[in-house]
């Protein structure tokens, strides 16, 4: 079993920063790929980046150049950092791990990118 519980979400003016966290205990050394996801209101949740056990990573062109995920092995601890952002990032980012098994998904984040 994963527990994953993000944090780092809020409200930021466009053109502003956010970094989401998304701390992980339990099998962790189970998991594969680690990715952030985003639902935004009446929307279908899509995948935003991907970080693999041997850390390559991976980005939707929506976001490329703008997000960057990492991981810190130590913390046991994914990131998202988001830059330039956009009204249009406005959703609840959630955290994704995928095992050969299952697929852990935390409780979400709200960001909000508004003026």
């Amino acid at each position: 079993q994963v527990h994953l519980v993000e944090s780092g979400g809020g409200l930021v003016q466009p053109g502003g920063s956010l970094r989401l966290s998304c701390a992980a205990s339990g099998s962790i050394f189970s998991i594969n790929v680690w990715a952030w996801y985003r639902q935004a209101p009446g929307k279908q949740r899509e995948l935003v980046a991907t970080i693999t056990r041997g850390g390559n990573t991976n980005s939707a062109d929506a976001v490329k150049g703008r997000f960057t995920i990492s991981r810190d092995n130590a913390k046991n601890t994914v990131f998202l950092q988001m830059n330039s952002l956009k009204p249009e990032d406005t959703a609840v980012y959630y955290c994704n791990g995928v095992s050969n098994l299952y697929d852990y998904w935390g409780q979400g984040t709200q960001v909000t990118v508004s003026s």
